[in-house]
């Protein structure tokens, strides 16, 4: 019996039945209107309390979609943005698993085949080889780009480093990676962001800034993370809105930041580097953990 109160009053909350509910009130009513107008008698007491129910509930459905519609905007950026951090997922496994797989065949089979060809083939051969062998660790290098693993067993920190060892190895930006503080216990979430920011601003220092020093701070504060990165390239004109201007990891960066509820400043003129601040709030039950977090020595 109590099984079947229960079910009857789920039944009643409901939202799909409410929507059924007011349906049917509103086919009534308009179909008691009907009636009466065509008989040419007074609308009875029931008709009116009838009309009055339906279009009580039809204001309540009114009220529920207004609600509805106003956070609907961010969750629609939320949901993107877990959905492009899935689909990275998804091509890093690929990547990796499939055509990492494909090459690394591709490459046995030329090195057998370089043991059985004639000397004056050699040659071609070994660059066939070369080839294959570039494109693997590029392969590589693009999945890990896409999927972060060591975020998960390394941490922010040791991610970051290792992401900057990897990408400016062969170039002339000397960098610097500040974090005098522990950042164990970040938030999955936070510590992707980061990352994925920092990860777009050495793009484009190697793609447009031209930059010869690089610097890159985390610190752990009492009002969340913070994450400052400065370079002394080419600078630009930050635009009010990146995504309209074209500036499209600009409109990544402040997505991402929006997202976790923090705020980010660009500041950069032409020819006189650039300054990113990003900031990212604890939740409130991290919060008073972070404000007690000491620094290491």
């Amino acid at each position: 019996m109590h099984a079947g109160l229960k079910s009857i009053q789920t039944w009643r909350l409901s939202r799909t039945n409410l929507r059924r509910i007011t349906l049917l009130l509103c086919l009534c009513s308009a179909v008691g209107s009907v009636l009466v107008y065509g008989l040419s008698i007074p609308m009875p007491p029931v008709l009116v309390a009838l009309n009055l129910v339906a279009a009580g509930c039809a204001l309540e459905q009114y009220c529920h979609s207004r609600r509805s519609i106003k956070f609907q905007p961010q969750e629609l950026a939320d949901r993107l943005l877990q959905v492009q951090e899935n689909e990275r997922h998804r091509l890093s496994r690929e990547l990796h698993d499939d055509i990492g797989q494909l090459l690394t065949a591709a490459r046995l089979q030329g090195e057998w085949l370089k043991r059985r060809l004639p000397d004056d083939q050699q040659s071609q051969c070994t660059v066939l080889c070369e080839t294959l062998e570039e494109t693997l660790t590029k392969v590589r290098d693009m999945s890990a780009l896409l999927n972060p693993r060591q975020l998960t067993s390394l941490g922010l920190e040791a991610s970051l480093r290792a992401h900057l060892l990897k990408t400016l190895a062969n170039t002339a930006v000397k960098w610097s990676l500040e974090c005098h503080q522990q950042l164990t216990g970040i938030p999955e979430e936070m510590a992707v962001a980061a990352f994925r920011i920092t990860q777009e601003a050495i793009t484009n220092i190697l793609r447009h800034a031209q930059a010869h020093n690089l610097l890159v701070r985390l610190q752990r504060t009492p009002q969340g993370l913070a994450l400052f990165i400065s370079d002394d390239g080419l600078g630009f004109s930050p635009a009010p809105h990146p995504g309209r201007e074209g500036q499209c990891g600009m409109a990544g960066m402040s997505e991402r930041v929006e997202q976790l509820g923090g705020t980010l400043s660009v500041t950069s003129e032409p020819g006189k580097g650039t300054q990113i601040d990003a900031l990212f709030p604890w939740a409130p039950r991290a919060r008073e953990r972070a404000s007690t977090n000491k620094v290491l020595h």
